[in-house]
């Protein structure tokens, strides 16, 4: 709900400086293209309500390319695939509703190699060792193939779709009953943490005076 506090469109002018010849996004203004810079950038530019600037045609060609033999995705060419970019190059595709040019079973195969079998958890290439970074990349790279009982998840936002329709609903709310919308990091904890939901409106309307208090210091 917080959005309009910034300059959307200095912001999309940036992004869009980072754009590539091959369609890419780089981490700077002639940077080189990289996949994980490629979801920043979508993701930031689908957030702002841009993303009809991005050449989705270009990009997605170059998103599928990232596909190796081995059914996994890397970030750049001429690189390892690495259970990472199961994410950053898939919810871009899926952004762009490209996600069927990539060979779908093949990646699940290559994210379900790359489990600890005894230990648990997801490692970056099959026979290393696991950690959370890589499991959480690799089961929400699940989550947008849409197998293995993996809930939605919000491509754009990194978040469970639940979460996301929860908050939009909230501030949908908020805004039509003229109160504050809620931070996102208490949405799912309101009932938990409040006796009533008048204890927690009067909680968010002293969180926003004290916001609005703030900024006028500081003015």
């Amino acid at each position: 709900g917080k959005l309009g506090d910034i300059d959307v469109a200095a912001a999309v002018r940036y992004v869009r400086a980072c754009e590539n010849f091959d369609g890419g996004y780089g981490c700077e203004p002639g940077g080189e293209s990289h996949a994980g810079q490629v979801f920043t950038c979508v993701g930031a530019l689908a957030i702002g309500g841009e993303l009809g600037s991005v050449r989705s045609e270009e990009l997605a060609w170059w998103l599928c390319e990232r596909q190796t033999p081995g059914g996994g995705l890397n970030g750049r060419p001429q690189k390892d695939a690495d259970v990472c970019y199961s994410w950053w190059v898939l919810s871009a595709m899926c952004l762009l509703r490209r996600d069927g040019w990539i060979d779908g079973e093949a990646l699940r195969r290559f994210i379900l190699s790359c489990q600890d079998e005894e230990d648990g958890g997801i490692a970056d290439k099959p026979g290393d060792l696991p950690d959370v970074f890589h499991t959480f990349f690799g089961i929400a790279g699940l989550s947008l193939l849409g197998t293995d009982g993996v809930p939605p998840i919000d491509a754009a936002h990194a978040m469970p779709a639940s979460v996301m329709e929860q908050l939009r609903a909230e501030q949908a709310a908020a805004a039509s009953e003229g109160r504050p919308s809620p931070p996102p990091e208490f949405l799912t904890f309101v009932e938990s943490a409040f006796t009533s939901r008048a204890e927690y409106d009067r909680w968010a309307a002293e969180m926003e005076a004290g916001r609005e208090e703030a900024e006028g210091d500081r003015t």
